[in-house]
């Protein structure tokens, strides 16, 4: 049984796709930026005619979910926001715009730029959401707060909007009751998980691989035995939640 938990990554629940389609006007046009392996794309397109699907990388686009309603592009960085625009479907063309665990990577104001030009006017909605800590129980907490601390020194700069729960991540855009800028919109994302799905999640941590590279191992095993204790066992599937946050809104006119 355990083996159908060994992935960590949460699937995040359809109602927020049914919360946000409800604060569009037209449902005939979705954009998901950064959409990696179409997660968030196929659940979007549960709600609109046509979802583009994007990503700057052509790898995570080979594993990317098949849908009837979802096209994948590759739209490498070197792209012309014009280009972009254009093959997104036009300025003032797109109902919604998702981005899934990717925003605080991108050049921000470049991005919400493009945003606002593809977003159709008046009724368009840009939502960016994350997640940062799983919630097991105090014991297991601790224990992870214990191992995250020792990874600070190697994440990328840019995470810091991911461990303040984008309460400081620019989001120039007007609020439509799901989170704006400085008060993001709380949202729990519960899961079925092995004790090896989460050991694998941490070792995918840009964090760790870069501690590795440099030569210190963050996850020795006297530290997965700690984990292995707090958990109750390696055979035993828990009940977790991921705690995410969400910032949504439309262009000011």
């Amino acid at each position: 049984m355990a083996e159908l938990y060994l992935d960590a990554r949460p699937n995040y629940p359809k109602e927020w796709f049914s919360l946000l389609a409800a604060r569009t006007l037209h449902h005939s046009l979705a954009w998901d930026v950064g959409t990696g392996n179409g997660q968030a794309a196929v659940s979007v397109a549960e709600h609109y005619d046509q979802v583009i699907g994007t990503d700057i990388s052509e790898n995570q686009l080979k594993y990317a979910i098949a849908h009837p309603r979802v096209r994948y592009l590759h739209t490498p960085l070197s792209l012309p926001e014009d280009d972009l625009i254009t093959q997104i479907g036009g300025e003032n063309s797109v109902d919604l715009i998702t981005v899934a665990h990717a925003v605080h990577w991108f050049d921000l104001p470049s991005f919400y730029a493009t945003a606002a030009r593809a977003l159709r006017k008046p009724g368009g909605v840009i939502a960016v959401w994350c997640y940062n800590d799983i919630k097991v129980d105090a014991t297991f907490d601790s224990v992870t707060k214990k191992f995250h601390d020792t990874t600070l020194p190697y994440w990328n700069p840019k995470v810091r909007y991911v461990f303040d729960g984008y309460k400081t991540l620019p989001f120039p855009f007007e609020n439509v009751g799901l989170g704006s800028e400085g008060e993001p919109f709380n949202l729990d994302i519960p899961k079925e998980l092995s004790l090896e799905g989460f050991l694998r999640m941490l070792r995918s941590w840009s964090a760790v691989v870069t501690a590795k590279e440099q030569g210190v191992d963050l996850l020795p095993e006297s530290m997965v035995k700690e984990f292995e204790t707090a958990w109750g066992g390696r055979s035993l599937v828990r009940s977790v939640v991921y705690k995410a946050f969400m910032l949504a809104g439309k262009v000011k006119l």
